[in-house]
């Protein structure tokens, strides 16, 4: 796993292989630069995001290799997964008595956009979660 902050800017990038014994660290790494950037208002919402985001890649992909990119803006944060599928995710009404089937859904109830897009070598899938000044959502 090798990991890069880019000096003088509000990203972060990761390169990693996603095993679900990593999802605490990288959940834990993603908190730790919101809470840095003074966006820790964040931290719940990006933490359920990533961890449904690379449990997609560990079990919809043929390869667990993927990047993980934070970027803040004054507006909020962009969260962006890319893999090496070119199978775009899809929600669909989920089956609440199933085991899983419901991340992109959850995901699409808590963040305020998100998107996926093709790649040259397969795709990106993002969500953002903006500022608010209505105080808690």
């Amino acid at each position: 796993m090798a990991a890069m902050a880019e000096a003088g800017t509000q990203q972060y990038r990761q390169e990693l292989t996603v095993q679900p014994q990593n999802l605490e660290h990288i959940r834990r790494i993603v908190g730790a630069y919101l809470r840095y950037w003074g966006r820790g208002e964040f931290v719940e919402r990006a933490a359920m995001g990533v961890t449904e985001l690379l449990s997609n890649v560990h079990k919809h992909t043929g390869s667990a290799a993927c990047v993980l990119l934070l970027q803040i803006s004054p507006s909020g944060v962009r969260i962006v997964v890319s893999d090496e599928s070119q199978d775009l995710p899809v929600i669909g009404e989920p089956n609440w008595f199933a085991e899983s089937g419901r991340g992109m859904f959850l995901i699409s109830k808590t963040v305020d956009a998100w998107g996926a897009e093709p790649t040259p070598v397969g795709k990106d899938v993002w969500f953002e979660i903006r500022a608010s000044n209505k105080g808690a959502a």
